[in-house]
Protein backbone atom coordinates (compact mmCIF):
# COMPACT_ATOMS: atom_id res chain seq x y z
CA UNK A 1 0.00 0.00 0.00
CA UNK A 2 2.78 2.52 0.73
CA UNK A 3 4.73 1.83 -2.75
CA UNK A 4 1.59 2.32 -4.07
CA UNK A 5 0.73 5.64 -2.34
CA UNK A 6 4.90 6.63 -3.42
CA UNK A 7 3.82 6.18 -6.90
CA UNK A 8 0.45 8.14 -6.84
CA UNK A 9 1.84 11.11 -5.72
CA UNK A 10 4.96 10.53 -7.81
CA UNK A 11 2.70 11.31 -10.21
CA UNK A 12 0.92 13.81 -9.28
CA UNK A 13 4.22 15.96 -8.84
CA UNK A 14 5.35 14.56 -12.35
CA UNK A 15 2.03 15.78 -14.11
CA UNK A 16 2.38 19.92 -11.66
CA UNK A 17 5.97 19.51 -13.25
CA UNK A 18 5.05 18.95 -16.88
CA UNK A 19 1.77 21.61 -16.38
CA UNK A 20 4.78 23.92 -14.94
CA UNK A 21 6.73 23.67 -18.09
CA UNK A 22 4.27 24.05 -20.54
CA UNK A 23 3.05 27.17 -19.24
CA UNK A 24 6.56 28.42 -18.75
CA UNK A 25 6.77 27.62 -22.77
CA UNK A 26 3.39 29.09 -23.32
CA UNK A 27 4.83 32.52 -22.27
CA UNK A 28 7.32 32.56 -25.11
CA UNK A 29 5.35 33.24 -28.08
CA UNK A 30 2.50 35.65 -29.43
CA UNK A 31 -0.63 35.44 -31.38
CA UNK A 32 -0.21 34.80 -35.02
CA UNK A 33 -1.17 37.70 -36.35
CA UNK A 34 -3.00 38.46 -39.90
CA UNK A 35 -2.85 35.90 -42.32
CA UNK A 36 -3.36 37.19 -45.95
CA UNK A 37 -5.37 39.85 -43.94
CA UNK A 38 -7.39 37.15 -41.84
CA UNK A 39 -6.91 35.44 -38.61
CA UNK A 40 -5.51 32.48 -38.87
CA UNK A 41 -7.29 29.39 -38.74
CA UNK A 42 -7.62 27.22 -35.74
CA UNK A 43 -5.75 24.00 -35.91
CA UNK A 44 -7.74 20.65 -35.23
CA UNK A 45 -6.80 20.67 -31.60
CA UNK A 46 -10.38 21.52 -29.83
CA UNK A 47 -8.41 25.17 -28.02
CA UNK A 48 -9.09 27.26 -30.44
CA UNK A 49 -12.33 29.33 -31.23
CA UNK A 50 -13.16 31.76 -34.24
CA UNK A 51 -15.56 33.38 -35.84
CA UNK A 52 -13.72 33.70 -39.23
CA UNK A 53 -15.75 32.27 -42.57
CA UNK A 54 -14.53 28.44 -43.14
CA UNK A 55 -13.76 27.66 -39.28
CA UNK A 56 -14.71 23.96 -38.73
CA UNK A 57 -17.80 23.79 -36.84
CA UNK A 58 -16.65 22.74 -33.54
CA UNK A 59 -14.40 25.76 -33.55
CA UNK A 60 -16.80 28.42 -34.72
CA UNK A 61 -18.22 30.89 -32.85
CA UNK A 62 -20.25 34.40 -34.04
CA UNK A 63 -18.03 37.18 -34.33
CA UNK A 64 -19.10 41.04 -32.68
CA UNK A 65 -20.98 43.75 -34.11
CA UNK A 66 -18.36 47.02 -35.57
CA UNK A 67 -19.93 49.20 -32.76
CA UNK A 68 -18.26 46.87 -30.08
CA UNK A 69 -14.87 47.71 -31.03
CA UNK A 70 -13.36 50.12 -28.10
CA UNK A 71 -16.31 48.33 -25.80
CA UNK A 72 -14.55 44.46 -26.81
CA UNK A 73 -10.79 46.34 -25.62
CA UNK A 74 -12.23 47.58 -22.79
CA UNK A 75 -14.37 44.42 -21.77
CA UNK A 76 -11.22 42.22 -22.47
CA UNK A 77 -9.10 44.83 -19.91
CA UNK A 78 -11.87 44.45 -17.30
CA UNK A 79 -11.43 40.48 -17.42
CA UNK A 80 -7.73 40.42 -17.05
CA UNK A 81 -6.50 40.51 -20.45
CA UNK A 82 -3.05 42.61 -21.69
CA UNK A 83 -3.63 44.39 -25.05
CA UNK A 84 -0.34 43.52 -26.74
CA UNK A 85 -0.70 44.90 -30.29
CA UNK A 86 -2.85 46.80 -32.00
CA UNK A 87 -3.78 48.84 -34.91
CA UNK A 88 -6.38 50.16 -36.89
CA UNK A 89 -8.27 47.22 -37.76
CA UNK A 90 -6.67 44.69 -35.53
CA UNK A 91 -5.87 43.68 -31.96
CA UNK A 92 -4.54 40.68 -30.13
CA UNK A 93 -4.54 40.56 -26.47
CA UNK A 94 -3.09 37.80 -23.81
CA UNK A 95 -5.13 35.73 -20.91
CA UNK A 96 -2.85 33.86 -18.33
CA UNK A 97 -4.46 31.37 -16.27
CA UNK A 98 -4.06 31.69 -12.60
CA UNK A 99 -2.35 28.31 -11.35
CA UNK A 100 -0.01 27.18 -14.17
CA UNK A 101 0.24 30.69 -16.10
CA UNK A 102 -1.06 29.07 -19.57
CA UNK A 103 -0.86 32.04 -22.17
CA UNK A 104 -4.11 32.03 -24.29
CA UNK A 105 -4.37 34.56 -27.23
CA UNK A 106 -7.01 36.51 -27.86
CA UNK A 107 -7.60 38.31 -32.04
CA UNK A 108 -9.65 40.73 -33.44
CA UNK A 109 -9.72 42.36 -37.03
CA UNK A 110 -12.44 44.74 -38.15
CA UNK A 111 -14.16 43.02 -41.28
CA UNK A 112 -17.08 45.50 -42.98
CA UNK A 113 -19.71 45.37 -40.19
CA UNK A 114 -18.58 42.92 -38.24
CA UNK A 115 -15.65 41.84 -35.33
CA UNK A 116 -13.94 38.35 -36.87
CA UNK A 117 -12.37 37.25 -33.79
CA UNK A 118 -10.21 34.46 -32.60
CA UNK A 119 -9.11 32.73 -29.02
CA UNK A 120 -6.63 29.99 -29.04
CA UNK A 121 -4.97 28.32 -26.57
CA UNK A 122 -0.87 29.03 -27.07
CA UNK A 123 -0.32 24.85 -25.74
CA UNK A 124 -1.62 22.09 -24.98
CA UNK A 125 -4.26 19.73 -26.74
CA UNK A 126 -7.72 20.75 -25.29
CA UNK A 127 -8.28 23.61 -22.96
CA UNK A 128 -11.76 22.75 -21.89
CA UNK A 129 -13.28 25.11 -23.42
CA UNK A 130 -12.04 27.82 -21.81
CA UNK A 131 -11.51 30.03 -25.14
CA UNK A 132 -15.06 29.55 -25.61
CA UNK A 133 -16.46 30.11 -22.36
CA UNK A 134 -14.23 33.45 -22.86
CA UNK A 135 -15.94 35.17 -25.72
CA UNK A 136 -19.16 34.46 -24.44
CA UNK A 137 -18.33 36.22 -21.82
CA UNK A 138 -17.31 38.64 -23.21
CA UNK A 139 -20.31 38.79 -25.27
CA UNK A 140 -22.39 38.86 -21.90
CA UNK A 141 -20.44 42.31 -20.73
CA UNK A 142 -21.47 43.77 -24.17
CA UNK A 143 -25.07 42.99 -24.30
Amino acid sequence: MKIAAYIFIGLIVLVCVLFLILGKKSQNGQAFGLVDGRLAPCSSKPNCVSSEEGSPSAASVDGFDITQWSALKDAIKAQGGNITTQSDDYFSAEFSSKLFKFVDDFEARLDGDKIQIRSASRVGYSDRGVNRQRVESLRLVLK
